[in-house]
Formats: structure tokens, C-alpha cells, sequence
């Protein structure tokens, strides 16, 4: 069995509303250090731990029966680990750096949506 971390436990202590308005933060922290000449490093602290806050906060989303959310966020991290597994292509390339940026802003504009609605199985 897998422990839970200490950076875990916090973060699952918050409801999945404010769990998804802390990855939107980290979102936001991305899509702006895409387009600065920023620290590798710190984007990549930032897009491995945006993985773990969805991944910790899709199985509550689960249980609560609102599947399609919670895969449209599977998606999210199918691209954040893409990201990962090219990152020398794409921290030298300037028009993949531009095309993740934009990616991130439409990621953040649909996690903000989510955040703040209902879900649609707990709505009807």
C-alpha cells in the first residue's frame, strides 16, 4: 500500500471545488512561465505536482459519480506527462513553448469551470 504524504494529506483535506481552484493556480503559474524565459525547473516542480493534485482529486470526483469531469481531467494529465517525456524538445523550442501556453490557458479557463459548478450527476 502506497503511504500518504504529509503535501497530500493537506491538500486532500480541502473539498474538490478548492482542491481544483489550487490546480488552477498552478495553471495559471504554468501558462506564465511558458511564455517568460523562467527557471525549467521550477515549471516542472509545477507540472508534476498539478499531476499529483489530479490525481488525488479524480477518485472523490468518481465516487461522486461525475465521470466525465473527472476523465476530461484524465485528459489534463495525459498532456501534462506528455509534456514531461518531451521536455528537452519542447524547453528548446519556442513554438511548442507557445503552444503549451495556450494549452494551459484553455486547461485553465475548463478546471475554473469545473471548479465552480455543480456536477451534473448532483445538479439533475
Amino acid at each position: 500500500m502506497i503511504e500518504v504524504t504529509p503535501k497530500q494529506q493537506i491538500f486532500m483535506q480541502d473539498d474538490v471545488p478548492t482542491r481544483l481552484h489550487r490546480l488552477a493556480a498552478h495553471l495559471s503559474q504554468i501558462q506564465s512561465l511558458w511564455t517568460e524565459a523562467s527557471s525549467a525547473d521550477l515549471l516542472l516542480a509545477l507540472v508534476d505536482e498539478s499531476r499529483y493534485f489530479i490525481e488525488w482529486t479524480v477518485p472523490e470526483m468518481v465516487e461522486a459519480d461525475d465521470i466525465d469531469r473527472a476523465c476530461e481531467l484524465a485528459d489534463l494529465v495525459r498532456l501534462l506527462t506528455r509534456w514531461l517525456f518531451h521536455w528537452e524538445d519542447m524547453w528548446t523550442d519556442a513554438q511548442q513553448k507557445q503552444s503549451a501556453a495556450f494549452q494551459t490557458q484553455d486547461w485553465l479557463r475548463r478546471v475554473l469551470e469545473i471548479a465552480d459548478t455543480q456536477p451534473e450527476s448532483l445538479s439533475a
